[in-house]
């Protein structure tokens, strides 16, 4: 059953969506600066016991969000996807609530594990977007929904920090508590869903996990493209542990908190004024031509920071992978959104965000070791030529199951 969607509908709904994500994405990150002070305020610990908890009550959150995310994609695509945004939403604000009066290490340790559960409030609202949203335009509308998540993730940190220096860090748990659950009452409000079981006619209106899947291997560049998430997060994230490690090497102990901070909000902020227009562009262009010169950049830009030699310089060339990396994600779902049928997009997109999580786990670990093994600049190296790989795997991909790609390369 085709059901079409007025106009203004669907920008209302991207306008009200783009709110709620940067109430959630703000919210979340807020607490991130001070977790680990806060874990040292539980208890009297050693630094490296602070420090090795830190990791393990960071990372557990994307362990079940991994396990997770397929779950919420598939339910979502049979009982709708608002009811599983109002529900996430909800769960992540009882989660960080009860994160303000824990007594011991332990609690906040299963509170977060618990968080995962419900860590798919922003992916899941692409996909409810993506599916109100006509093909054509799905980049760009996809793009400026992305920019709400990206302004509350490059303004939370910062609000965060100052809210905890101000009341402690049990309150600003509690207080962070009250912008998630404003999320939940924007979506259940404001959102208007409406259900579009089919686009064509003849076409299914519910599937089962075995025929998602098997559409998915049928599709080999669908398949790189989604195994590509895992690499382009593992990649993303390998930096995330050693950077203010890095910044310190390059700039010394003086303001080290505030010049890190620049170092990390470089990339979104190149991110937030490229996303949109990423998207936009892919519409016109095509996004799996749009993805490889999005890799291809990223991995270019990623190996000269292995040889910066002052702040300013690593500054610049973060702020330029986030202007590469800001349009895969919103080109990788319009794709998707292309490839998949209206009725398991969410659970197609479920798997999608699980391997997203997955890399989330391994890249930090994965940087670690290696800045600790060889040093700083072969995580750059590494993280660059994976990233260059992708965009080579993807481009054979392309060329072996495109028709008018293999007639062109018939050609030459």
């Amino acid at each position: 059953m085709l059901t079409l969607i007025p106009e203004d509908q669907t920008k209302r709904n991207v306008a009200i969506m783009w709110f709620a994500n940067f109430f959630i994405a703000g919210s979340i990150t807020m607490v991130l600066p001070f977790l680990s002070l806060y874990i040292d305020e539980l208890g009297n610990f050693s630094s490296s016991y602070v420090q090795t908890w830190s990791g393990w009550v960071f990372g557990i959150t994307f362990v079940t969000a991994f396990l997770f995310s397929p779950i919420w994609g598939k339910v979502g695509d049979r009982y709708g996807r608002k009811n599983i945004l109002i529900l996430s939403a909800a769960g992540l604000a009882l989660s960080v609530l009860l994160m303000g009066f824990v007594t011991s290490v332990w609690q906040l340790f299963l509170l977060r594990l618990f968080m995962g559960i419900f860590t798919g409030f922003i992916p899941m609202s692409q996909a409810l977007i993506s599916t109100q949203t006509p093909k054509h335009i799905a980049g760009q509308v996809l793009g400026t929904l992305q920019t709400g998540s990206i302004t509350g993730t490059l303004l939370g940190p910062m609000i965060g920090g100052l809210i905890a220096d101000s009341i402690g860090y049990s309150t600003t748990f509690q207080f962070v508590s009250i912008f998630v659950f404003i999320s939940a009452f924007i979506v259940l409000f404001g959102i208007k869903e409406q259900r579009m079981d089919t686009e064509d006619d003849g076409e299914k209106t519910s599937y089962t996990s075995k025929e998602v899947i098997s559409h998915i291997v049928r599709q080999p560049v669908l398949l790189v493209v989604m195994v590509i998430s895992l690499f382009i997060q593992v990649a993303h994230f390998s930096i995330q542990p050693i950077l203010s490690l890095y910044v310190e090497e390059l700039h010394g102990a003086a303001n080290l908190a505030l010049f890190s901070g620049i170092a990390f909000s470089a990339a979104g902020l190149g991110n937030l004024l490229m996303a949109r227009r990423w998207g936009a562009i892919a519409d016109r262009v095509g996004y799996t031509k749009i993805l490889v010169i999005l890799l291809f950049m990223a991995g270019l830009v990623y190996f000269p920071a292995a040889f910066v030699t002052n702040i300013w310089q690593l500054v610049i060339l973060r702020f330029l992978l986030g202007v590469s990396i800001g349009g895969i994600i919103p080109v990788r779902t319009a794709y998707i959104r292309h490839k998949a049928p209206i009725a398991m997009q969410g659970e197609v997109l479920g798997y999608n965000t699980s391997l997203r999580f997955l890399g989330n786990i391994i890249g930090p670990a994965m940087g670690g070791m290696i800045s600790g093994w060889y040093g700083f600049s072969a995580v750059f190296f590494i993280t660059s030529g994976l990233l260059v790989l992708c965009g080579g795997t993807l481009l054979i991909a392309l060329q072996k199951n495109t028709p008018s790609m293999k007639r062109h390369a018939s050609s030459i």
